[in-house]
């Protein structure tokens, strides 16, 4: 299978595999199932921020700001929103952490929605399985402005249906947020659909894409989306706390107040005057300094998504899948795993997660012996498969070693043989 993958020349330019350094050399496999978390640096990152900091910065000092940095993150947000988000010129920004970006989203469209022509609008929609972060700040919002969550009940095992969001808008309806892709059971919405019938009540969706940009293909103008917000650590590979980027449709840009007035996102940023006055556009998204350095990693990977097109890489993230569920079903549904992710993949993201009692004590084992998956409460562990940086052969690799270590976790807990010792985790270690 790697030797057919269009894109599996890609895999040898991340750091940490066969040609990226002695993390992934033959000798010593080193298997990472957690791309869907944070991703692999590449190569050419590592001469980037290199570069810029021995030159750009180290040189050409406070002068980057006018030759580059204060229109950095609209040029890398254009190139984002053309190769990855299906988003026009104009509509996407770099900016604040994921949540930070999330919180001044979801404000300016309860304001709007709220203060102007239709104070009824009282209400916000989310669902309980989105990820904390969403929840907590949807929850902070409600208090400050004195408005009331609707709650969807969400399977932890699947995603928030058509039906459920239906059932749950209405007149009263400011905002519903969502997540493209769940981070627990990379369950996929139906995000066309799903903003035409908020749209139909006349609510903004505010869509979080941190588990699709990258691996899924989003289509924000075709699918008349509001606005978004996703994370750039994860498929997008631009490294531990990498800076966010949000969306903001083209007509709404101008009518959204958003709530963290800082001097960058006004008129004119070195006027200092003594009033704010946003600028126009998506600037006025910006609040304080921009994190140049933080965005430089992953201006690579989007330059791969763009040459392999993103449908490419939906078809590889596709047959990961499809081939990591293979071996659940072989290797670890006879040791009591469960499947708690879509089999469709038209309704499945990146990522697979399989449930067992057992997986927290399998995944501390698998990190000890550099097999990397990660853990989701109460029981699952999930399976990350990266497109651009996985190969079918350490996707093999590493569901070999949950099957193991699990059959010997299971052993341990019946008296009849010891927890697995190093060596003896991955084929061929």
């Amino acid at each position: 299978m790697d030797r057919i993958d269009g894109l599996a020349h890609y895999r040898r330019q991340f750091v940490g595999t066969e040609a990226g350094g002695a993390a992934g050399s033959a000798a010593d496999p080193f298997v990472y199932l957690d791309g869907n978390s944070l991703g692999r640096p590449t190569l050419a990152s590592v001469g980037r921020i290199t570069e810029f900091l021995t030159h750009n910065w180290g040189t050409r000092l406070i002068r980057g700001w006018d030759e580059e940095w204060m229109d950095l993150p609209f040029r890398i947000g254009d190139e984002l929103g053309r190769v990855a988000l299906g988003a026009a010129p104009g509509q996407v920004f770099i900016g604040d952490s994921t949540t930070v970006l999330l919180y001044k989203l979801a404000r300016a469209a309860v304001d709007y929605r709220r203060v102007g022509s239709e104070p009824a609008r009282t209400e916000i929609v989310l669902d309980t399985d989105n990820f904390p972060t969403d929840r907590y700040l949807l929850e902070g919002i409600a208090a400050e402005r004195g408005l009331t969550l609707h709650w969807i009940h969400s399977n932890p095992a699947g995603g928030v249906s058509l039906d459920q969001v239906r059932a749950a808008i209405g007149p009263q309806t400011a905002l519903v947020l969502l997540s493209h892709v769940a981070y627990r059971s990379g369950y996929l919405a139906d995000m066309r659909r799903i903003t035409a019938v908020a749209h139909s009540v006349g609510a903004l969706v505010l869509w979080d894409l941190s588990h699709s940009v990258g691996s899924v293909p989003v289509e924000l103008d075709l699918c008349d989306v509001d606005l978004a917000v996703g994370c750039s650590y994860k498929y997008l590979n631009g490294g531990p706390g990498a800076p966010a980027f949000g969306y903001v449709r083209r007509d709404l840009q101008d009518v959204l107040t958003q709530p963290i007035q800082g001097w960058m996102g006004t008129k004119d940023v070195f006027t200092m005057g003594p009033g704010y006055r946003p600028a126009d556009g998506i600037r006025r998204f910006q609040s304080g300094t921009p994190p140049i350095v933080g965005m430089l990693a992953m201006q690579d990977t989007i330059a791969m998504i763009g040459e392999a097109g993103i449908e490419e890489v939906r078809a590889k993230s596709v047959a990961l899948t499809e081939f990591a569920i293979t071996l659940v079903d072989e290797w670890l549904a006879p040791l009591g795993a469960t499947l708690t992710s879509p089999r469709d993949p038209r309704h499945r993201g990146g990522h697979v997660t399989v449930n067992h009692p057992a997986m927290r004590q399998v995944t501390t084992t698998l990190w000890e012996h550099d097999v990397i998956p990660d853990f989701r409460g109460p029981e699952g562990l999930r399976i990350g498969l990266s497109p651009l940086s996985t190969s079918f052969v350490e996707t093999l690799e590493g569901v070999a070693a949950i099957r193991d270590v699990l059959r010997g976790v299971l052993l341990g807990q019946a008296g009849l043989a010891a927890a697995p010792v190093p060596g003896s985790v991955v084929p061929g270690r």
